[in-house]
């Protein structure tokens, strides 16, 4: 049997993708000249890196605010659909994953929006929910963030159903929900892999009914392992009882070098010594305020993860120790992970020279 056109829905294989590379410092809260900077050229080159490596996919954090500090973590945003459009143009293999807040984009556009790219990308289009959690950004839309997740995710159930069925339905139709009021709507082209694969973060009880009802794929962090195994069963199982299959991914970043000594002392450099902790601070009030992507009790845990990689899983040391943390994941149960660097394009190349290599060794991905 032929692979999908589309990478994020090969079977067998762990997936790794590059998370938050459309954003000023990626996913490093840190100070350190040499952060990531988002520029479109510096994208185009990361893309064109992963695509030759046999990366599976790229996925961007939608923001329109930044987080203080003196940085201003994340005060530069390259927006998701235009950059999943250039990137898909300019690459054969690597999916391109859009995100889209419910609340900020109206479905029949964005119907439209994510059935053109994966035009562009002949099937390689992927589309990551966000049903809002970030109320300063409510705030500067002129939006008011509901306190409750029913609302919430009953309003992107809503707007997801109207995706969805834009892109099944051939001809026009009428739509009389509770949040959208539509006369003879219609989204032609369709996209070319049928269904997109979704991708949805959630922590709240009402978000993973959400996730595991409508997602492919759904986002969470990996704080414990032991705790990660007993939630992904639960999250698959809660799935099966929809009928249905969902896969579980997680976020990682990477100080990946020669020595462990070398890779532990930059880690010490930028995540600690030279962290943006102000920025820290406003990142993690808004998420414990607003959200409930993170386990509330691991807070001091959290916090330290948060300035070295946004709260992602820690992969930190020799190709080895790196190929041994993600296989750690795998056999959690995690299908896959996405990888940040404190500057993706001049750090990704050794990662895929050294560990890439020994994950298609022990058997955890494929090659090519």
């Amino acid at each position: 049997m032929a692979a999908p056109r589309n990478r994020l829905y090969r079977r067998d294989h762990f997936k790794l993708g590059i998370f938050s590379a459309n954003c000023s410092s990626g996913m490093a809260v840190t100070k350190v000249p040499e952060r990531w900077v988002n520029s479109w050229e510096n994208n185009a080159r990361l893309v064109r890196l992963c695509d030759e490596a046999g990366l599976d996919f790229m996925l961007p954090i939608a923001r329109w605010i930044g987080y203080g500090g003196e940085t201003n973590f994340h005060h530069s945003v390259l927006e998701t659909v235009t950059w999943a459009a250039g990137l898909l143009a300019i690459t054969e293999r690597i999916s391109v994953v859009a995100t889209m807040h419910t609340a900020f984009n109206h479905p029949v556009v964005v119907a439209k929006q994510i059935a053109t790219i994966d035009q562009i990308g002949a099937g390689r289009a992927g589309l990551n929910i966000v049903a809002g959690w970030n109320k300063p950004e409510y705030d500067a839309m002129g939006l008011e963030l509901p306190d409750d997740h029913e609302t919430r995710y009953g309003y992107a159930q809503e707007w997801f159903d109207i995706v969805r069925k834009l892109w099944q339905e051939p001809e026009p139709f009428d739509w009389d929900g509770t949040y959208f009021r539509l006369k003879g709507v219609h989204s032609d082209p369709k996209p070319v892999s049928g269904m997109p694969p979704i991708i949805n973060a959630a922590g709240s009880k009402q978000g993973r009914k959400f996730a595991t009802r409508n997602a492919n794929f759904l986002f969470t962090p990996a704080i414990d392992l032991k705790r990660s195994r007993e939630e992904i069963a639960e999250l698959k199982e809660q799935a099966h009882h929809e009928g249905r299959a969902v896969d579980v991914l997680t976020f990682t970043y990477v100080v990946c070098r020669a020595t462990q000594k070398e890779a532990e002392a930059y880690h010490r450099h930028y995540a600690d010594t030279h962290a943006d902790w102000a920025a820290v601070d406003n990142l993690i009030r808004l998420q414990f305020a607003h959200a409930q992507s993170f386990p509330h009790d691991l807070l001091k845990l959290i916090r330290d993860r948060m300035a070295a990689g946004h709260g992602g899983f820690p992969l930190v040391g020799t190709p080895e120790q790196v190929a041994d943390g993600l296989c750690r994941l795998h056999e959690a149960g995690f299908g896959g992970a996405t990888l940040a660097f404190v500057n993706y394009a001049e750090e990704f190349p050794y990662f895929a020279e050294t560990v890439l290599p020994l994950l298609e060794e022990r058997g955890i991905r494929r090659a090519g």
